[in-house]
């Protein structure tokens, strides 16, 4: 069974083809040149894009998975949550090939994708069983999971204000250091030095709630106030890598203390990260750390798989597909679609 899939959430054109043995084609088209000099994803220009590439995108997919459309079975896409209007272009151009082929069409969700990445067979030495935790980090959401089944996941608590990537992204820009924040301000973090202290929300409270927005701003006032004494100067480049230091120390602790305590509590001894975040170097070697610490079996997708792609969202829709699942072609895209 070979299954093509299509992602357009957000900001990358994306198109793979999957079987249950794994990935054959994986091709994906990046938006970060374009949002550059905005400092942030600007949704119509970001609609343009995929407009201008999903064709192509399509069409390179097919050729690199050495395949005809005869050998389809299903075509899958990203039905939501996302931007609006980039959602429509990957959601149109899979129900169009579905039409045009006559083959079936399944809509998938795009949290979903990302948090059953870690099984796609052949991308890592080893595959979680179910049960396991799921951290989602991403650009748009931060979130814990329970993942019993493919289809049977239940979120334990997220965050109450900016995701985790989100936050990453506005501290690059209070910084200058650009656009996407998140990989710039994980390369500058690995350089020693000293480090600012900052606040960690919801320390005190056994939730899996998040919550980013302050540490934000206490950015930002340091920041302010740091250039204030500095005569309007910009920050040093030592006290502005102590910030970058600082800010990255205060999520990721954040991000795996509340994860483990997830996996301790509902006594489930492993633990998968998920989303664009989950590529973050401080992250990764702070989760293992704290999983061996702890007994509990970490597993991380390969970084490209963190990130959106379509592979995930093939891979999820598959598996939907095998258990009987099929869209109406009069689906619409979904802004908004908790699991």
């Amino acid at each position: 069974m070979k299954i093509l899939g299509i992602e357009s959430s957000c900001d990358e054109t994306a198109a793979a083809v999957v079987s249950e043995a794994g990935v054959h084609a994986d091709v994906v088209s990046t938006q970060i040149a374009t949002h550059q000099p905005y400092g942030g994803v600007v949704p119509e220009l970001a609609s343009r894009d995929h407009m201008r590439q999903i064709s192509r995108v399509v069409s390179e997919t097919m050729t690199q998975a050495q395949c005809d459309w005869s050998d389809i079975d299903a075509v899958v896409a990203t039905q939501g949550p996302g931007l609006i209007g980039a959602l429509v272009v990957g959601l149109q151009a899979a129900k169009t090939i579905a039409m045009a082929r006559g083959i079936p069409f399944v809509g998938v969700n795009h949290l979903r994708g990302h948090m059953l990445a870690a099984r796609i067979p052949g991308e890592a030495n080893a595959i979680p069983a179910y049960p396991y935790i799921a951290l989602l980090a991403s650009g748009g959401h931060t979130g814990i999971y329970q993942v019993d089944a493919h289809d049977r996941i239940t979120c334990l608590g997220q965050t109450r204000d900016d995701a985790a990537g989100e936050a990453f992204d506005k501290v690059a820009k209070v910084l200058g250091l650009g656009y996407p924040g998140g990989p710039i301000i994980d390369r500058l973090a690995q350089t020693p030095g000293d480090e600012v202290t900052f606040p960690q929300s919801l320390r005190q409270r056994r939730s899996y709630e998040f919550s980013f927005s302050g540490i934000k701003t206490a950015v930002a006032q340091y920041v302010a106030n740091a250039m204030k004494a500095h005569g309007d100067a910009p920050l040093p480049d030592e006290e502005l890598l102590a910030v970058v230091r600082g800010f990255q120390r205060a999520v990721v602790e954040t991000l795996v203390r509340k994860t483990v305590l997830a996996a301790r509590e509902k006594q489930i001894p492993r633990v998968v990260l998920a989303g664009g975040v989950a590529a973050n170097s401080a992250l990764r070697a702070h989760a293992q750390e704290a999983c061996d610490d702890r007994d509990l079996q970490l597993f991380m997708p390969p970084r490209h798989r963190c990130t959106d792609n379509a592979a995930m969202i093939a891979w999820a829709g598959l598996l939907s597909f095998r258990d009987g699942m099929r869209t109406p072609l009069s689906a619409s895209p979904r802004a908004s679609w908790p699991l």
